[in-house]
């Protein structure tokens, strides 16, 4: 994987600072129109999958009434990014999710890794699929503790 430009690095991290601005203030038509028109989430690990601007609306006014008592906010970082062509970009990156209630208390959602497809559509960005994976414990590290704790 080679790097990308520095001018492309700046334009997807800022088509993700506009794009997670929108979803933090519940602006739900918002968020869904930085998808193509055919764009797909994947939540993998619920085995939920939204084709579609219409169903992403849909579904995202569902969980509204989660969120509705405080402030959501995103935090993405670990971009890794790699030009397919000069129109298509395969985006990873973690997340983590807080909401903050009326009181100022913190609370966190599970962490999450991310991996995107952003195709330029009329010289814009655009997400055309993202699939969120919940963080696990690795199987790696699971065998690791139960061999230590099987030495002692």
């Amino acid at each position: 994987m080679s790097p990308v430009s520095v001018n492309t690095y700046i334009e997807v991290k800022t088509f993700y600072a506009l794009q997670m601005r929108l979803l933090d203030a519940l602006d739900i038509e918002g968020y869904a129109a930085t998808f193509t028109e055919d764009g797909v989430t994947d939540h993998a690990h619920r085995g939920e999958k939204v084709e579609g601007r219409a169903a992403l609306i849909a579904g995202a006014n569902a969980a509204l009434p989660r969120y509705a008592d405080g402030a959501v906010r995103h935090w993405n970082d670990h971009y890794v990014i790699e030009e397919i062509d000069e129109n298509t970009f395969d985006v990873s990156y973690c997340s983590l999710v807080t909401r903050t209630d009326k009181a100022g208390n913190v609370t966190f959602e599970p962490t999450f890794f991310i991996e995107d497809v952003l195709v330029r559509v009329n010289g814009e960005l655009q997400a055309k699929s993202r699939t969120i994976h919940r963080d696990e414990p690795s199987p790696v590290a699971i065998a690791a503790k139960a061999a230590r704790e099987g030495a002692a």
